[in-house]
């Protein structure tokens, strides 16, 4: 059998996994008990039933014998035992005992049969195991005796108590394991949770100890994450107000300049600074957190009106698809999604078209584009901030490579999905997935 089918065989989580183990274990344990002490118990009754047999065959035959020929017949029926019986004369058949057990017990009924002649013994087939006797009595007539081992009964409740204990132990096991794993699972919940907003909420510090560590260990780890990023964030936005100035004092001394050539050349640069620290700060605002509250708007009016917008500013843009209901999300981080997606595709491609489609539980936007397309090794990559295909450093072609880290950042804030491939005709495909109830 192969690996992978060896894996697929057990189950994936680890509460099941170690249920099945323990559970597995303790009913084999049981088994395995029961087992034993049923073997013992027959061994024990084997022991009994070679000690007493033996001795009740030789007392019945001697009691026979005493009678007068005419009285034996009605006495047989008396006489019998589940693990003995009579006949008047007759005759043996089959072979001589092939077990040991069969051998021992042989000898012990002949030997208890004394004076009395054995004439012949045998070890029947059906039922397996038993013994016939053709013994001479002391008046010259022969009885036949029937000796047969006799199983051992087993009674209803016993199986009963069994199967109650393999319950208890099952119940027992899987509060045990749950009550190991469950914390685990509440600390991975918690670990999803945390995503780009950083404002999961805090795990119970209580329990067992080493669950109540593991708790307070994550709850300061969350905090000194969402400290850090605050930081930055107040870092970025001191950077961005104090280098207004300077950038508003470069820009008059540039309109200054005698030279037209040299005063847009500045003016451009001057441009491209500012619009760097406004969304180097815009990017790590998504990284603190989306504080906009979700609600429920129409989604294909959002769209349509964000499709006007850019058709009345002449960019070439189409809408395909409707969503066909309202939605609950984040209308300005959706919004912004869109509108950072649809500029990357027109900066690229002179086609571009939005499409829409709903699926259960589901909704689809796409941003198309027919433009160059991204090689299929960076399609990460270009998520990451500040990240560009092109080697350029012309911000009208390679742009700050936070466009799109933006809109991935905020689709993650508002639990959506964001991913990017090449389309088999040629451009780029940038999917929205958003999760709609």
């Amino acid at each position: 059998m192969p690996q992978a089918a060896k894996i697929q065989l057990l189950p994936r989580s680890l509460f099941a996994r170690v249920t099945l183990i323990i559970v597995v274990g303790l009913v084999l344990a049981q088994l395995l008990t029961f087992a034993a002490i049923r073997y013992e118990r027959g061994l024990a009754l084997r022991q009994l039933m070679m000690m007493g047999i033996e001795r009740d065959i030789a007392s019945s035959i001697a009691l026979l014998d005493r009678l007068p020929a005419a009285e034996r017949d009605s006495w047989l029926a008396r006489l019998e035992r589940r693990n003995y019986r009579f006949a008047l004369g007759g005759d043996v058949t089959g072979t001589e005992p092939s077990t040991p057990l069969s051998r021992e017990f042989a000898e012990a009924i002949v030997h208890a049969l004394r004076p009395f002649e054995v004439v012949k013994l045998v070890e029947v087939s059906d039922p397996p195991e038993d013994l016939e006797l053709l013994v001479r009595l002391t008046d010259g007539s022969t009885m036949l005796i029937h000796a047969m081992r006799v199983g051992m009964p087993v009674s209803n409740w016993v199986l009963w108590v069994l199967l109650a204990q393999l319950a208890v132990l099952a119940v027992c096991a899987w509060v045990a394991v749950r009550l190991v794993t469950r914390p685990l699972a509440r600390l991975a919940s918690a670990a999803d949770d945390l995503g780009p907003d950083l404002k999961a909420k805090q795990l119970a510090e209580d329990g067992p100890t080493e669950v109540a560590h593991a708790a307070r260990a994550f709850n300061a780890m969350q905090r000194r994450i969402a400290g850090y990023m605050a930081e930055r964030v107040e870092i970025l936005a001191a950077i961005s107000h104090d280098l207004q100035t300077p950038i508003t004092r470069l820009r008059l001394r540039a309109d200054m300049l005698d030279d037209d050539e040299d005063r847009d050349k500045f003016r451009q640069d001057l441009d491209a600074m500012n619009a760097m620290v406004r969304e180097g700060v815009s990017y790590a605002r998504t990284l603190h957190g989306a504080t906009e509250p979700p609600c429920r708007i129409d989604a294909d009016a959002l769209l349509e009106s964000m499709v006007s917008d850019y058709e009345d500013a002449g960019q070439p843009l189409r809408l395909n698809g409707r969503a066909g209901t309202p939605i609950v999300t984040r209308p300005n981080a959706l919004r912004r999604i869109l509108m950072n997606l649809i500029d990357n595709a027109l900066k690229f491609g002179s086609e571009v078209r939005v499409t829409v489609h709903a699926e259960p539980g589901r909704l689809i936007v796409a941003v198309l584009d027919n433009g160059p397309g991204i090689p299929p090794d960076q399609l990460e990559a270009v998520l990451q901030p500040f990240y560009r295909v092109e080697n350029s450093r012309n911000r009208s072609t390679g742009g700050t490579g936070l466009g799109l880290a933006i809109a991935h950042q905020l689709a993650m804030a508002m639990g959506a999905e964001l991913q990017l491939s090449n389309r088999a005709e040629g451009g780029l495909e940038a999917r929205l997935t958003l999760t709609i109830t």
